[in-house]
């Protein structure tokens, strides 16, 4: 600790998951005093993200590290109308990761501490005050400067007086160990009025098994949960998953799919990843845009500290992507959405147009039957 500084820490991180664990790796390039307070004992337990990475974060960031042991590469994604037809999308050159995920996490926890982080495992952020031109954060001292990366319910939003996400689908995803899909090159997306009002259901293979999720619009005036068990009964044979094996992990939580409603800064205190609403109001995929997002706070914090930035808080702000094309068909997946135009159109133009958009970023696609 440097004596003569008032505070105890440059930065404080509160959540050590992607866009937390960006925020202070940037920040500690720079010589910081860093620390991250994670709530759980096991950064890798009770996890609410599939942690299927795009080619982009993992070519373009630190995740390029991550040991190949705990990357699957899916390059397709099989997409099937409500009655089970299915056409194959692919894009040259590109692709996606899924992860071990509760390893990658528990990789990434080992990254903080190697560079220089304080990670508090098993210690809980409960509240922080204004102290001069920083906070003084219950449990972890003095700090200039308070990031919030503790998830869409964030905590550090409700003590700072900072806005919050009110748009969710509620997720339910289940691991089946040591299985393999047929197709295990590809993403299975499915869609479904049935099964997945305002989202879809998916399959996937990854290094350890394979993962099967499922997700809905969230009301809290008529909350629902995922019907998995009708869910996997429809999709089963069609993905080649035994009816006999049993989900060996289930994880279910809240997924924003909207930005914060107010505001995502104040002086000296900023939100980042879920708690900012960095994901894609159509996909609900984050984890890409919240590491860069993270990243971009941590780095500007370095940079603003050490006299050659400008205010960490209109970086922040300008970060935020905005979406507004994949809020209209966000809107159109929640009012406009049948099954049977679906089945009828799978291979329309219109169709292919909507999925160029969700998972291949307008690149231009192969489609095969």
């Amino acid at each position: 600790m440097n004596s003569t500084s008032p505070h105890d820490w440059d930065l404080v991180v509160v959540g050590a998951s992607f866009a937390g664990a960006a925020c202070a790796l940037a920040a500690a390039q720079y010589g910081l005093r860093v620390c991250v307070l994670e709530r759980k004992d096991d950064p890798g337990a009770r996890l609410h993200t599939t942690g299927i990475l795009v080619k982009e974060v993992v070519e373009q960031t630190w995740l390029r590290r991550i040991p190949a042991t705990l990357l699957q590469r899916v390059e397709q994604v099989r997409l099937y109308a409500p009655n089970l037809r299915s056409v194959c999308l692919a894009a040259p050159g590109y692709y996606f990761m899924t992860t071990d995920t509760p390893n990658v996490l528990r990789w990434l926890a080992g990254e903080l501490r190697t560079n220089g982080v304080d990670l508090r495992l098993g210690q809980s952020f409960t509240q922080a005050h204004r102290h001069g031109d920083g906070w003084d954060v219950a449990g972890a001292g003095r700090t200039r400067y308070l990031v919030g990366a503790d998830g869409a319910c964030s905590r550090v939003a409700q003590r700072t007086g900072l806005g919050s996400v009110r748009d969710f689908l509620y997720g339910v995803e289940q691991e089946f160990a040591g299985a393999g899909l047929p197709e295990g090159r590809a993403l299975h997306c499915f869609a479904s009025r049935r099964y997945a009002p305002g989202y879809i259901g998916w399959a996937a293979q990854n290094p350890t098994g394979v993962q099967v999720g499922l997700a809905v619009r969230h009301d809290p005036a008529r909350a629902r949960q995922p019907d998995m068990e009708g869910f996997l009964a429809h999709v089963r044979d069609m993905i080649g998953l035994p009816a006999a094996l049993k989900p060996g992990a289930t994880r279910a939580g809240l997924i924003p799919c909207g930005p914060v409603k107010g505001a995502l800064t104040a002086p000296g205190v900023v939100l980042t990843g879920d708690a900012a609403g960095i994901v894609s109001p159509l996909s609900a995929g984050g984890i890409h845009a919240s590491w860069r997002q993270g990243w971009t706070v941590g780095d500007a914090v370095g940079l603003h500290l050490r006299g050659r930035g400008p205010a960490v808080e209109a970086v922040a702000a300008q970060a935020v992507p905005h979406s507004r094309g994949k809020r209209m068909l966000r809107w159109a997946m929640d009012h406009l959405q049948l099954d049977w135009p679906m089945d009828l159109m799978l291979q329309s133009g219109m169709v292919r147009r909507a999925a160029e958009q969700i998972y291949f970023h307008r690149r231009g696609l192969r489609m095969d039957r």
